[in-house]
């Protein structure tokens, strides 16, 4: 895996009242979900990226209001019509 540095203000992280370790588990959370939001990765690499399983990766995008299944009603009628 490759390293990615951001410079951030020392002040950032005083405000939000975390550790350094939970501001950077937290980052690469919501840059996997964003990235995965935008559909250029996969729920597979998101989680990976978040250091989480996938089923925790989904189960928490969910939790943050992304929508996990990008369909419209056309699309949607089509997979429920054997159901």
């Amino acid at each position: 895996m490759r390293t990615i540095q951001i410079d951030l203000p020392e002040r950032l992280l005083l405000g939000t009242g975390q550790t350094h370790d939970e501001f950077v588990k937290e980052a690469k959370f919501f840059l996997a979900l964003k990235l995965f939001e935008l559909g250029r990765i996969s729920s597979g690499v998101a989680a990976e990226i978040a250091q989480l399983g996938r089923v925790a990766f989904l189960l928490q995008a969910g939790h943050a209001g992304v929508n996990l299944v990008d369909l419209d009603d056309e699309e949607l009628d089509r997979e429920f019509e054997d159901v």
